[in-house]
């Protein structure tokens, strides 16, 4: 049976942020929600404003495949158990709410180190807030020609 979209977010919340606090789930909440009801670019093109598109669109979230580099990833969606709190969390952007400051951050990633880089990807998205271990980016106006 498949998952419903509340059960794909909050398991995407749990394996993309679980160590991250309540602050860090809703970051990444924030933004993958944010991809669903992008206005223009890539994520209004592929997402079609469903939470299942953007969250099984190759090449996004490691967490959504069962092999990285042709070796099985442990740490998916599949093998993930959430917990009450990932699906509040889940409701809470669901509902419309995001975390400020991220305002219409499209992408996060962990540098491993105490820097971000001014840009991310490219130049689509540009620095805006760092959450825990993951830096986030409001989209660039180039963004929309992707």
């Amino acid at each position: 049976m498949p998952f419903s979209d509340r059960e794909l977010l909050a398991r995407m919340i749990q394996c993309e942020a679980g160590g991250e606090g309540d602050t860090g789930m809703q970051a990444v909440a924030s933004v993958i929600m944010n991809r669903v009801y992008a206005p223009d670019g890539e994520y209004a093109r592929v997402g079609l404003q469903n939470i299942r598109n953007i969250i099984f669109q190759p090449g996004q979230f490691d967490c959504a495949t069962d092999y990285l580099n042709n070796r099985y990833n442990p740490q998916n969606i599949y093998n993930m158990n959430p917990e009450q709190i990932h699906y509040d969390i889940a409701d809470w952007a669901i509902a419309g709410n995001r975390l400020y400051p991220l305002g219409t951050a499209l992408w996060f990633y962990n540098p491993f180190s105490p820097e971000c880089r001014e840009y991310f990807p490219v130049r689509t998205g540009v620095f805006a807030v760092r959450v825990g271990e993951h830096c986030f980016y409001n989209p660039t106006d180039a963004y929309s020609e992707t």
